[in-house]
């Protein structure tokens, strides 16, 4: 199994959810919360996994950050076979649409893109909420080679499981990768940062604060006994870890 990172840079997160790329000279001059967005990708024996999508950032020649990453490793998008979305904040799903002369696609066409049915419905209640970005996910949702998920666990395949824990969101779900006795978790905005598990705190910004602290703590108890990589969406400085 193959782990790459798909780090499209370190922001700060507005209260509106507007993304400023950090830099050297920013970093220390602006505010609100600082972030990496970095999806992953997870090759196994049989799959080309994305864990969300990122927010499709593009560099100042106008190639996406992702496209670029996936070029140095010689992947192609059309490579991608499987797309599993955690939850449908702006900065989870942007990535998997992109604008065209003739409309929206899907990045990764031949991707089969896993959602949660359950959690599409809460956002839809929530129109006019900024952590959402309701153009680009009515864009997502009409794209074809959805799987529409309702359970609250299983398999997707032998290798992938899943599981609706809610905390960030009310029906945010987390992954396992399985292969060759070597875990893969993605704890996705329950476990965003390494720091996370440092500091035992309900965080007010999830929707179930709580219940996301809880999840931490049982996740580092079976990570140590089972000797998982955890994946880090938003940590700045960190993409993989074990403990």
């Amino acid at each position: 199994m193959k782990i790459i990172p798909l780090k499209e840079g370190n922001f700060s997160a507005s209260k509106t959810k507007d993304f400023t790329l950090l830099t050297e000279e920013n970093f220390d001059k602006v505010g609100g919360i600082k972030m990496s967005v970095q999806p992953f990708l997870i090759i196994t024996e049989n799959d080309y996994i994305l864990l969300d999508a990122g927010i499709g950032w593009k560099n100042e020649s106008g190639a996406t950050v992702i496209s670029e990453i996936l070029e140095r490793e010689n992947i192609h998008p059309d490579q991608i076979t499987k797309l599993l979305l955690s939850h449908l904040h702006k900065d989870h799903i942007e990535g998997a649409v992109t604008a065209t002369d003739n409309g929206f696609e899907a990045t990764f066409p031949n991707a089969q893109i896993y959602i949660q049915k359950r959690e599409l419905d809460f956002a839809m209640e929530k129109k006019g909420n900024p952590s959402f970005d309701f153009n680009m996910l009515e864009q997502l949702i009409q794209l074809p080679n959805i799987t529409w998920m309702d359970g609250d666990q299983g398999q997707i395949t032998d290798e992938i499981s899943y599981e609706v824990v809610g905390g960030h969101t009310p029906f945010m779900q987390v992954f396992w990768i399985r292969e060759n006795g070597e875990t893969v978790f993605y704890g996705a905005d329950d476990l965003p940062q390494a720091n996370y598990l440092k500091y035992h705190v309900a965080y007010k910004s999830d929707f179930d604060g709580r219940k996301a602290m809880e999840l931490r703590l049982k996740w580092e108890k079976e990570a140590r006994e089972n000797r998982w990589k955890i994946l880090l969406y938003h940590d700045l400085n960190k993409a993989v870890i074990e403990i």
